[in-house]
């Protein structure tokens, strides 16, 4: 119960990762405000507890505000934000990429943290505490777990996190990231899909020290981590939760 009488919000909350990380929030005893753009989608995933619901295109600055300002008016205060929506557009070599999707990319995982950090950084500002967990990804790392625009945008996460987190430290506001490694979502179907299609599951995850693949629930574990008073002595770090897969080079045929 390392939440009880704690505010969160969590972005990207219909699916994958934050799912997992509202319901644990909420297990923990927090009131969670759950994120995302179709209501319908947060209406079946709303978790067990004091929950409620808010359909919001985080890349949308005035709609973000509008968010902060609903949790507020119900709930008085915001002790955790889970910035974790995001979206993908494929691994097109650069000399294909369609500029449109860089736009689509950067507005929601890297200005829909942002949004965040500035409207309810005030709000934790103006409390003096508060936490923020951004997800950004071993992509923002590394090449090769994603592509330019996605990768782009998660190392600019990894950036930002720094710097907020000297702009906000002085409040006693902490701001980290997780960088999850590869993990079954819905993001990722697509590589999951293609594996088991063609006989080529035992090789997910197999690149990464503890060879095999993560699940959401164990990312959410490290985002409830940080966010909580267990890590209060810990920010502008950017955490990759990835099985040990930037631990060291990996290159193709390098493990077994």
């Amino acid at each position: 119960m390392r939440f009880e009488g704690k505010v969160a919000i969590v972005t990207g909350a219909a699916s994958g990762i934050g799912r997992a990380t509202a319901a644990r929030l909420a297990a923990e005893g927090a009131k969670v405000c759950i994120v995302d753009r179709e209501q319908a989608a947060l209406d079946a995933a709303t978790p067990e507890g004091e929950v409620m619901t808010h359909a919001c295109d985080v890349s949308d600055e005035a709609q973000v505000e509008a968010c902060v300002k609903a949790v507020v008016e119900k709930w008085g205060r915001i002790d955790a934000v889970a910035n974790n929506a995001g979206v993908s557009r494929g691994y097109q070599p650069i000399m294909e990429n369609d500029m449109e999707d860089w736009r689509t990319v950067i507005g929601v995982n890297l200005f829909g943290v942002a949004h965040f950090l500035k409207h309810a950084g005030k709000v934790m500002q103006e409390q003096g505490s508060g936490a923020f967990v951004n997800t950004a990804s071993v992509a923002g790392i590394r090449s090769g777990a994603g592509g330019n625009a996605y990768s782009a945008s998660k190392a600019g996460v990894i950036s930002l996190t720094q710097t907020a987190a000297c702009d906000l430290g002085g409040y006693n506001v902490r701001v980290n990231a997780v960088c999850p490694g590869l993990i079954e979502t819905g993001m990722t179907k697509r590589v999951f899909d293609y594996a088991r299609d063609n006989d080529k599951e035992h090789k997910l995850g197999s690149r990464c020290e503890l060879r095999r693949y993560g699940k959401p629930e164990e990312i959410a574990a490290a985002i409830c981590f940080l966010a909580s008073d267990d890590a209060s002595y810990i920010t502008g770090q950017a955490l990759p939760v990835d099985g040990g897969n930037t631990a060291s080079l990996n290159l193709p045929g390098m493990k077994v």
